[in-house]
């Protein structure tokens, strides 16, 4: 055990812990705030794209015409799946989402050209290629497990709008894939989160980027990370009519129990991503014909409005649960979209850990058994 003159502090989920610095991702908890290597997250989503907010976190500051040219002909080149891996998303067909995403970005590290290199030029390229992969992944699987066909990506399109027209084999509305793409924007980067943390620990054992994204994949899977805007649309249809929902609330807080879609493990005050795909669910709530599930959620931040000062605000993925589902994606699938807009943040983070690398092993304080005699088996 260890020695009682020994002064040691248990950080149980190292909350408040800070392992390395970082040059991009700022967050206030208490003030609510979220920046992007200096760029507010309320600029970057009115005014920026997914493809500007990728390269402005991968390579450093907003990109020219030219620059941010290039930089999607790059993303738009990458949208190719080698035969094999199609063949293994056939296999896993019956798999959850997550499971055939994890399987199929793994099986792609044995046909990237990059494989075996892990210099940051390298893990650029790959990260790149992974970024525009991820979306074929997903959208191959969710039409193969239905006995249908892939559909093939468009060159002509935006990744936000390609990924939609993949899913639905259909173009979206300018409206709908702007609000794709901000979602998107918005999910990029988070900091150390558990699965980026997980990228970086991977990363720490000189393993390359594919082992690295796989690994975070494999976190955001379990629904403690990647599984509220899931819970929150399962919480909506539950509710199913917005004047029932302060009888909801009143219910889950006299039992102790949380409101899904409230509260994060790093905001006191509500998320500033929030806000940005509220206007936007309306908007797209009226244009599919469903504005009742816009209703019920306004409802329901009425109603925990009381809460408000214990630091259980609104999160983003209150919102984009039902942006998904109005695009009649099913609720299994919501979590690999946040993936598809996870891959720049998950590369950067693999960067800036390859930059200083070091092993990250933290300590385990024993509490076990004293010292006790091997006793042979037949003492027993």
């Amino acid at each position: 055990m260890t020695d009682e003159s020994e002064r040691i502090t248990i950080h149980r989920g190292l909350m408040g812990v800070y392992f390395d610095r970082s040059p991009t991702t700022r967050i206030d908890g208490r003030a609510g705030e979220l920046s992007y290597r200096g760029y507010s997250i309320h600029d970057l989503a009115q005014h920026s794209t997914f493809e500007e907010t990728s390269y402005l976190l991968l390579k450093g500051d907003l990109p020219t015409r030219a620059e941010l040219d290039g930089f999607e002909d790059e993303l738009k080149a990458g949208r190719v799946l080698p035969g094999a891996v199609y063949d293994i998303i056939r296999a896993v067909k019956d798999a959850h989402p997550m499971e055939a995403l994890r399987t199929a970005v793994s099986a792609l590290a044995a046909f990237d050209p990059d494989a075996a290199d892990t210099s940051p030029e390298a893990t650029l390229r790959k990260g790149i290629r992974l970024t525009s992969q991820v979306p074929i992944i997903v959208t191959a699987h969710h039409h193969i497990r239905n006995g249908d066909q892939p559909v093939a990506p468009r060159p002509d399109l935006g990744h936000a709008a390609n990924f939609l027209y993949m899913l639905k084999g259909e173009e979206p509305s300018a409206a709908a894939a702007r609000l794709m793409d901000t979602d998107m924007v918005l999910h990029a980067e988070h900091g150390s989160n558990a699965s980026s943390f997980t990228a970086r620990v991977v990363t720490g054992t000189e393993a390359d980027l594919h082992a690295a994204v796989t690994a975070a994949v494999a976190a955001l899977s379990g629904p403690a990370h990647g599984g509220a805007a899931e819970d929150v649309m399962r919480m909506a249809e539950e509710i199913g009519d917005a004047a029932k929902a302060a009888e909801y609330v009143k219910a889950r807080r006299k039992n102790r129990q949380p409101v899904t879609g409230f509260g994060h493990r790093v905001y006191r005050a509500e998320d500033p991503r929030a806000r940005h795909m509220r206007d936007g669910v309306e908007k797209l709530g009226r244009e599919m014909g469903q504005p009742q599930w816009f209703e019920i959620l306004e409802a329901l931040v009425e109603a925990m409005k009381p809460y408000a000062r214990h630091g259980i605000n609104v999160n983003v993925d209150f919102y984009s649960g039902v942006v998904y589902y109005l695009h009649g994606i099913p609720r299994d699938m919501f979590v690999s979209i946040f993936a598809v807009g996870r891959v720049p943040g998950w590369t950067l983070q693999v960067l800036e850990q390859q930059e200083n690398n070091i092993l990250i092993r933290p300590l385990l304080e024993y509490t076990g058994p004293g010292p006790r005699p091997y006793v042979p088996i037949d003492r027993r």
